[in-house]
Order: structure tokens, then C-alpha cells, then sequence
């Protein structure tokens, strides 16, 4: 979808701040900021370089400061937000910005068109913006493009302040310069065809970044300033700044821009080669009208497109998922959670296949990483549903792909492995119990996805038998018993069988709520958790579920009354004391609303699946799908263009908040689409 926004969103301050643009690179690195190129966040910039991929993101461009030159005369492009002022106000300037793949930034003014176009190489720690000049006007004498250059080589997660331990030197290349303001990072290499430069430098003091108010977080940032180049549009039209981890003998921009767009149209094409056995825009006669089956066409579309920036390179030829951008790594939960919907629905089989054995490398004591750090050497193993939904990855892929060769030869051990250190213990205390089910948990620690926790205040303790957990327990044992059936393991495929059947008896006798008729959240002992949470979702969501027909309905009806927004599910009722409906503050009461009624896009495709099985067959049940998806429509132009936030308020009207781009959140929509609207569910 190509997403085009004119002037009166671009003039438009309040408006336009809002709007984010991100690119990747396929190894953890991006390039972001509003659609006006002013950074509104500490994580904005033109190279957040991962020098440790995926990971060890630092930021070494942070923007480029430009002013049109016309007989003596600046205009300026770019546009600044320092305490109570704005400067630059290139804002005024700019008359369009579209994303058709890439960004791009329209400029008019005296006489001159100015387009910008920002993209990163793939597999590259490399971004290219490219200035292209259409004369409007027949004489202009004096006209050149003047671009200041400023620098912050400091963690993705900080700011930097004008210190005297940075290197000011450049180093003169026969095509650019090259920059290393601190050893603890690698250079910066920027290429250009400028005509002169400006050897002046200096800092930029006390950026603002409003998104880091908001956040209650160090929000002002000095930049440093090495020089500035000079591009006289009198001798050409055509002008670039390439900056890059790599040096280059010789900048091809064109090439790389071909090359790029080529690698986009053809991850398009496979995609639509896979699913073209159905047509993509739902027809009038499916419960929509022509323009909402062209709204959720498109919406689809855009997240196909958004899909391929979470799947990076992680080491040799193994494969991850970057949770979300800006700021997560790649997480072992939602990289599983996310992998059906931006892998296999796609028919992306090698990615996916990639990715399950990355994981497989890393399992500790039955158990696949939570998270692995930013810089350290060790994965943290700290999850409890991470290693089950690794089980229902493997077995979404054996589905998909038809590879029970890769089972047989790298999973099917590694998914044993799992199965045997859950039965008899591992981490974190968890083990299976007497009766089948899985008990985790010690005080401090939270294993489940409410992860939230301030200093030793864990918000939504689930210590025990959460209902999730269990629901994922009994789908793993079922699927170790498909598998070892598909692989003549009669014996094992039993076993696991047998198993699950007793897990099925105790979720029923201890789970079912008959006073409220839904699912307890959590178990401890005699301690039962009565509150409205959307994770009783997944006993019906999940490919074996364990509940009657009428008790889905119930659970489905529950979460529905309770939980349902335009923007997916509340992690709490707005009827429990402890909701929270707004998600804003210092990192204190951020997390305290997190899990306690902030809304998770993520969750509305699960809740899809569920609903989908508890009312298979009724006439309008894929009317109702379509106008759930359809719903995300608007917010693909609203926070991050073209792509899905994190989370939202649980309050109207959901403001979105967290990530401007999170991996389950797409991959989720994407896979409730394909498997519920565009029939995959039934191959």
C-alpha cells in the first residue's frame, strides 16, 4: 500500500510529530523519525547501526540539518524541536510525504522541487538519502543544497551531552570523510558528491525528544556537528550522502537503490505467488462493500510489507525476530508467537525453518532464551510459555511446509527435550504437579507474558498454575503425540496422549469458574484468581482445545463483553479495581498499567481464532472477522505509517502507545487473515 500524506497533515505540528517512519536492514539496524524529519524520540536517527547483529544497536547519524541556498537566501527543510521553540521550520516546505517503499519527502519552494528519498541496504549497517532537484523556475543563478551533518555515537538507549572525550577529527576520503568520535564504536563512513564542504564544527545544543517526556525519561540531547556539505544544483541534479559501517571504494546509489527496490518487489511477488489460489480483496457478497474490501486489502498489504523487517540474520545463516522497533531485541516468546503470521502464512518455509533452529542451538534445561542482551554473552532464561509456544511454532510449520524431515533429523529431540524437563522440573520451579498440570513460579519472578515488575513489586503476580500455561501444556502434548504418530513412534505418540488426557480432566475440574462461567486466570493452592484477563483465550484459540462448544462460547462471550477494543484485547477488565486505562508516565506507572488494562494488539488474533472455532458455521462469523481486522485500517497512518503499534489505551479512544512497530502485533493480524478470511485454516 502506498501510504501519501499531503500538506495539510504535514503543516499540521500536532499531527504530523505523531507519525513515524522506520527502515531496516535485515541485522537489527533502522533508520527512523517523523514523517518530518524531526526526532521527537532518543531512539530516532538516520543510522542506528547494529554492531553486534542483531543487536549492539548504537546510534551514530543522528540527522542531517539542510537549508536551500537560493541568491544568498536560506530556506530551511529540516525541522528541530529544542525547550519552547521550533527551529528550523523547514516543516513549511514540505508539501508531501509518501512511503512507496521508502520515505520520501517533497519540498517546494522559489522555484525549486526538492525530493528526498531515505533507504538502508539490506544486510548493511548502510543508509542512503538521496536529494533529487527539479528546476521550476528557468534562471537561477546561485542555488545550492546546504547539509549539516550531526553525530551522537552513543547506546540506542541513551542521550549524549557535549563532552571534551570526543574525537573531533575526520578523516579525508577520495569519496567522503570517515569519523570515529569514540573508540568504544566502530567509524562512521559518509559518502557523498558534494561540490564543497564546510569544515566548521560545533554542537547542537539541548535537543528535545516530546515522546521522551512522556515517558518520564531524560528527554534533551547535544549533537555533535563535524562539517557540513555543499551541493550546487546548478551542476547537477542528482545529490546523495551514503552513511555507512562500511567503507566503499566507490558509491554506486543508483545500484543500491535498484537493487533494494528489486529485493522488495520480489519478497511482494512471493508472497502474493503463495496466496494467489485466493483472491486478496474480499468481493462485496463476503460482507463487505467494494471500498472496505479495498481497506482491508490494503491493510493486508502494508503488513506483508512491514512483515519483512522483523526477520533479521543472527549469526552464520540462522535466522530471528526482532519483537519491535524501536527499542526490544529479539525475544524467544515473541518470535514463536509471531512466527506463523510473518513466516508461514507467507510461505517464508526456509525463514521459518532458519529461525525454529537458531532457537534449537540455545536450549538450556528444556527451556529456549526469554531474551538474549543487548551486549552480553549469555541468554536469559526467565519464561515459562517461551519452550511451549516453541512447540506450537514447530508444529505450525510442519503444517505449513510439510517438513517432517527437518523434525525428524533437528526438532523432534530438542521438543522432547522440553516435554521431559517440564514433567520433572527445571527453572524458576517449574514442574509438573500430580495432577498433569504445570506449576511455576518463585516470589519475585515473573515467568508468564505479564512480566511487568518495579524493583521487587511484582504487578500481576500469576505465580502457580496460569491458565495459558496450562492450555499451551496440553496443546504440546497433543502435538508431541501427533508427531511421534507421523514418525511411527506409536509408543511415545501414547504416552503423550495419555497425558494430555489427564491434563484435559484437571484443567476442567480446577480451572472452570461455575459462578462466573470462564476461566480462572491463575491457580495457587487453595488461592484462585477470579479476574477478567484475556489469557483464558488460548484454551479455546489454541489447535486442541479443551473445552465443550458451549463453554468456548462462554470463555469467547466473556472476553468479548469485557475486553474487546477496536485496537484488540484489555489485559484487564475495566471493571476490576485494579484497572488502569491509560498507559502514560514515568517508567513507574507505565508498568503498573501495563498488564492491568492497557490493550495488546497481539491478542486480537487469538481472540479471531477463538471466536472463529466457538462459532464455526454461523452465517455472519467471517462478516465479523473482516470488520475486527478492518479496524486496524486507521491506525496504520496514525503512529507507526504502515504497520502496527505495540499496545494502546484501554481507555477510548486507545491512544496507541509502546512500539510504533511490534511483531506479534503484525504477525498475529496477518495470521488471523490468512488462516480465517483467506481460508488458509483449512489446508
Amino acid at each position: 500500500m502506498i501510504i501519501v500524506l499531503k500538506k495539510d497533515v504535514c503543516h499540521n505540528l500536532s499531527t504530523s510529530l505523531e507519525k513515524e517512519w522506520l527502515e531496516t536492514n535485515g541485522i537489527g539496524g533502522y533508520a527512523s523519525s517523523t514523517i518530518l524529519g524531526s526526532n521527537t524520540r532518543r531512539y530516532h536517527g538516520l543510522l542506528m547501526a547494529a554492531t553486534k547483529p542483531p543487536l549492539g544497536r548504537a546510534l551514530l547519524l543522528s540527522k542531517l540539518e539542510e537549508f536551500l541556498c537560493l541568491e544568498g537566501k536560506e530556506t530551511p527543510l529540516s525541522t528541530n524541536i529544542y525547550p519552547n521553540a521550533i527551529y528550523p521550520e523547514g516543516y513549511k516546505n514540505l508539501v508531501q510525504f509518501s512511503l512507496n517503499p521508502f520515505p520520501a519527502f517533497d519540498y517546494s519552494m522559489n522555484g525549486l522541487n526538492i525530493k528526498k528519498t531515505v533507504f538502508m541496504v539490506y544486510g548493511e549497517n548502510t543508509t542512503v538519502i538521496l536529494y533529487q532537484v527539479q528546476k521550476t523556475s528557468p534562471v537561477i543563478n546561485t542555488a545550492y543544497l546546504k547539509v549539516r551533518v550531526m553525530v551522537a555515537f552513543r547506546d540506542y538507549h541513551s542521550v549524549t551531552n557535549e563532552n571534551p572525550s570526543l574525537k573531533a577529527d575526520c578523516k579525508i576520503l577520495t569519496n567522503g570523510m570517515c569519523i570515529q568520535p569514540y573508540d568504544t564504536l566502530p567509524p562512521m563512513y559518509l559518502f557523498h558528491n558534494a561540490h564543497s564542504i564546510d569544515n566548521a564544527s560545533f554542537w547542537y545544543k539541548n535537543m528535545e525528544y516530546p515522546k521522551e517526556i512522556e515517558r518520564g525519561l531524560g528527554a534533551h540531547e547535544d549533537h555533535f556537528s563535524p562539517f557540513a556539505l555543499h551541493f550546487d544544483l546548478n551542476k547537477g541534479t542528482d545529490f546523495f550522502i551514503v552513511a555507512s559501517t562500511k567503507e566503499y571504494d566507490k558509491v554506486d546509489i543508483f545500484k543500491l537503490l535498484n537493487t533494494e527496490t528489486s529485493r522488495r518487489k520480489d519478497t511482494c511477488i512471493a508472497q502474493h505467488r503463495h496466496n494467489q489460489t485466493i483472491p486478496l480483496i474480499p468481493t462485496p457478497s463476503q460482507g463487505l462493500n467494494e471500498g472496505e474490501g479495498k481497506k482491508l486489502a490494503e491493510l493486508v498489504e502494508s503488513l506483508l510489507a512491514a512483515s519483512d523487517s522483523f526477520i533479521v540474520k543472527r549469526e552464520d545463516d540462522k535466522k530471528s525476530i526482532i519483537a519491535g522497533y524501536h527499542w526490544f531485541g529479539d525475544w524467544g516468546r515473541d518470535t514463536m508467537i509471531s512466527l506463523p503470521g510473518l513466516t508461514l502464512v507467507q510461505g517464508r518455509f526456509e525463514d521459518a525453518r532458519k529461525i525454529l533452529l537458531s532457537y534449537a542451538q540455545f536450549l538450556d534445561k528444556g527451556m529456549i532464551p526469554n531474551r538474549f542482551p543487548d551486549y552480553g554473552e549469555n541468554p536469559e532464561y526467565n519464561t515459562v510459555d517461551a519452550s511451549l509456544w516453541y512447540i506450537h511454532a514447530v508444529y505450525q510449520y510442519v503444517r505449513f511446509a510439510k517438513d517432517l524431515k527437518t523434525i525428524q533429523k533437528d526438532l523432534y529431540g530438542v521438543l522432547r527435550e522440553i516435554v521431559a524437563y517440564y514433567e520433572k522440573g527445571t527453572r524458576y520451579n517449574i514442574h509438573m504437579e500430580a495432577d498433569g498440570l504445570i506449576y511455576a513460579g518463585v516470589e519475585g519472578v515473573q515467568l508468564t507474558w505479564m512480566d511487568a515488575k518495579i524493583g521487587d513489586w511484582v504487578v500481576t503476580p500469576r505465580k502457580g498454575k496460569a491458565v495459558e500455561i496450562n492450555a499451551l501444556w496440553y496443546n504440546a502434548l497433543k502435538i508431541m503425540s501427533f508427531l511421534a504418530r507421523e514418525m511411527n513412534l506409536h509408543g511415545e505418540s501414547t504416552r503423550y496422549d495419555n497425558l494430555a488426557r489427564k491434563v484435559c480432566k484437571s484443567f476442567h475440574d480446577v480451572f472452570w469458574y461455575d459462578e462466573g462461567q470462564y476461566l480462572y486466570d491463575s491457580i495457587d493452592g487453595e488461592i484462585r484468581n477470579s479476574a477478567i484477563r484475556p489469557n483464558q483465550i488460548f484454551a479455546v484459540s489454541l489447535p486442541y482445545p479443551m473445552l465443550s462448544k458451549a463453554q468456548q462460547r462462554r470463555v469467547v462471550d466473556v472476553v468479548k463483553e469485557h475486553l474487546l477494543t477496536p485496537r484488540g484485547l484489555r489485559s484487564l477488565s475495566p471493571k476490576d479495581k485494579d484497572y488502569s486505562g491509560r498507559y502514560c508516565g514515568n517508567p513507574y506507572e507505565r508498568d503498573r498499567a501495563y498488564h492491568q488494562g492497557t490493550v495488546w494488539a497481539w491478542l486480537i488474533g487469538p481472540y479471531i481464532s477463538a471466536f472463529a472455532k466457538a462459532y464455526a458455521g454461523e452465517k455472519d462469523t467471517i462478516k465479523y472477522i473482516k470488520r475486527l481486522l478492518l479496524t486496524f485500517h486507521e491506525h496504520v497512518f496514525e503512529a507507526g505509517l504502515g504497520t502496527i503499534s505495540e499496545i494502546f489505551d484501554g481507555d477510548s479512544p486507545h491512544i496507541p502507545r509502546g512500539c510504533i512497530s511490534q511483531a506479534w502485533s503484525v504477525g498475529e493480524i496477518l495470521r488471523a487473515y490468512f488462516e480465517h478470511v483467506h481460508g488458509l485454516e483449512n489446508d
